[in-house]
């Protein structure tokens, strides 16, 4: 079995984000960049695939050389080859069209992406990618096992949980619950010696377009100052929550 993971390589959650050129880019100095977790999810649960079965791990990622250290460690988790598609993308049909150009190539018979990026959380590439190649689709995955041409997977739904079938090859947007925290693979020093001699390459992209564009960021409006009352003062906190925060 051939298992496509596709990453995102995005900031950490404790970077100080900033936005430069008028606000309509984002400011990369100082910025530690990880693995998008839902895609380390998939990820993990590729790794579980080719242990217990034996399946052939590749991870590939849309963008410039910034994402190199980020697919070295995807290597070091234990993907058995890395792809870099060398274009910085402007939206997410973009990705999803180069995507498509790589996974044409290669017939695999599960493509897992995170159900979104956690910078942007578009939630777009996995579904875009699926329609572009003509491939079940299940987003929000819980669960997912295969039996040889066939996946049984679950995916979150409103009040529950929902278990489908289908055929390989299928398209999946991975999230937490396909695997637990606690077992997502922290590299050991064996693993990243070995993904020095595993080979990263870095292909052109095709062409492509875009279909949105980016008119502006801002930040939340900062947080107002907090009212202290006295815990004996009952008669002040009602007043606060009925005229000021109008919640009673």
């Amino acid at each position: 079995m051939k298992i496509l993971v596709c990453i995102s390589n995005v900031p950490d959650t404790t970077s100080k984000i900033n936005f430069i050129e008028g606000d309509k880019e984002f400011d990369r100095k100082g910025i530690q960049f990880i693995i998008n977790p839902n895609d380390e999810f998939g990820l993990t649960r590729a790794i579980w695939f080719q242990q217990k079965q034996g399946a052939n791990v590749t991870v590939v990622s849309v963008g410039n050389a910034s994402c190199e250290p980020t697919l070295r460690k995807c290597l070091a988790i234990g993907a058995d080859r890395a792809f870099r598609v060398d274009l910085e993308p402007s939206d997410g049909f973009q990705v999803a069209q180069q995507l498509q150009a790589h996974c044409q190539n290669e017939n695999y018979n599960l493509i897992i992406a995170g159900r979104e990026s956690i910078d942007y959380n578009g939630s777009m590439v996995p579904g875009m990618l699926s329609a572009l190649l003509g491939l079940n689709f299940v987003t929000n995955c819980v669960a997912l096992e295969i039996t040889e041409n066939k996946a049984q997977a679950s995916r979150e739904i409103d009040g529950g949980i929902e278990t489908i079938s289908c055929g390989l090859p299928l398209v999946i947007g991975a999230q937490k619950g396909l695997v637990e925290e606690k077992d997502l693979i922290i590299p050991n020093m064996r693993g990243i010696m070995q993904a020095r001699q595993k080979p990263l390459k870095v292909i052109p992209p095709t062409t492509s377009e875009t279909r949105s564009e980016v008119i502006h960021y801002e930040k939340p409006a900062p947080r107002g100052e907090v009212k202290l009352v006295e815990a004996n003062n009952l008669d002040q906190l009602i007043d606060l929550l009925q005229n000021e925060a109008k919640v009673i």
